[in-house]
């Protein structure tokens, strides 16, 4: 969970960043014409071994997974070892949301209502709104995941449930992601042996890859389902939420060197941060294709909370090495569209 910065933010959030959040370019990217994307894996002998290199000058722990989905080159640095997810957790709550509106179980414009004494602290401006306040799903999820909003997050829970969440994690197929509790609240019931050590909740840097992949490819579809014609609708909400991350310190640091305001960002991603954790899980548009970046640090020696924290700093080297190696002309935020512009085998 992010800290709460966003006091003096407000004005910027509800102006240009919201106006951007409408944005998403129907453009078939070049790379993917007629293309798909790779059934199977290779990794990047040479890239990974640099990963290693720089991941060990770093004061803490990094887990990291990354793939490019045309070409199959994955790198993975400690990638299956379980971590805190901070507010990363909140990936697998947008996701059920997106099955529940494809089944027509939940409904973008359904109301919300946030009550009185029901705000947390922490990221987010919702704790700063006057209740009773009632929103639409749609913006409750928009300010979870462009802000972190964390009362954002509480009301989402509600919605949905931690058993139904949990429960389309292992629909997944995930064996090491749960999402414990609400957040800054009480757990209501018993909590697994591992909660005190993970807080919110628990992942692997390769098992929050696979949501994110999921997203960007849109894939809603079980085992044998067929998609139906509104699934690039739900998943394009999504990503003009992802692409318009508030939080851009770590993945896009380096990488986004342009603005983004008009056409759009490259970057689709969920950010996640604690005292001793930085986290960022993206979908990077780059001109050679796609990847999908699934970066965490715990254990961080430096808790600080500036723009160059060291945690934060490293998550954006290593995402300007996997990117640079990946894709050297750069990206593209015209790329960023539901599918990616690839057909999954």
């Amino acid at each position: 969970m992010e800290l709460a910065k966003m006091q003096s933010m407000v004005k910027h959030i509800f102006g240009g960043v919201m106006i951007a959040a409408l944005l998403l370019v129907p453009v078939l990217p070049s790379y993917a014409a007629g293309g798909e994307a790779a059934s199977a894996h290779v990794t990047d002998q040479a890239l990974e071994s640099q990963l290693q290199t720089l991941a060990a000058t770093h004061h803490g722990h990094v887990s990291l997974y990354a793939v490019q989905l045309n070409t199959g080159r994955q790198v993975a640095v400690d990638a299956d070892r379980p971590v805190p997810t901070a507010s990363v957790i909140k990936l697998a709550i947008l996701f059920e949301a997106m099955e529940q509106v494809r089944s027509g179980k939940a409904h973008w414009e359904e109301k919300l209502t946030l009550a009185p004494k029901e705000a947390v602290s922490g990221s987010g401006v919702l704790t700063f709104f006057d209740t009773p306040l009632t929103l639409t799903l749609k913006d409750v999820l928009t300010m979870m995941v462009i802000v972190s909003d964390n009362t954002a997050t509480n009301l989402a829970i509600d919605r949905f449930g931690v058993d139904a969440i949990n429960a389309r994690i292992g629909w997944l197929g995930l064996k090491d992601t749960h999402l414990y509790k609400k957040v800054m609240k009480p757990a209501t019931g018993p909590m697994p042996a591992d909660q005190p050590k993970f807080g919110l909740g628990k992942t692997t840097a390769r098992e929050m890859a696979t949501i994110m992949e999921r997203i960007g490819l849109c894939q809603l579809a079980g085992p044998g389902e067929a998609a139906e014609p509104q699934d690039m609708a739900i998943c394009g909400v999504a990503l003009t939420m992802l692409r318009n991350q508030f939080y851009r310190n770590t993945i896009p640091r380096y990488l986004e060197v342009l603005d983004t305001s008009e056409a759009g960002s490259g970057i689709a991603s969920k950010t996640g941060s604690l005292n001793a954790v930085r986290n960022d899980v993206a979908i990077v548009a780059g001109k050679g294709g796609p990847m999908v970046l699934s970066i965490f640090t715990d254990g961080n020696q430096d808790q600080g909370w500036t723009a160059d924290n060291q945690a934060e700093m490293m998550i954006a080297r290593l995402a300007k090495e996997i990117v640079g190696a990946w894709s050297p002309a750069g990206i593209d935020g015209r790329l960023l569209v539901p599918g990616l512009g690839l057909t999954a085998r």
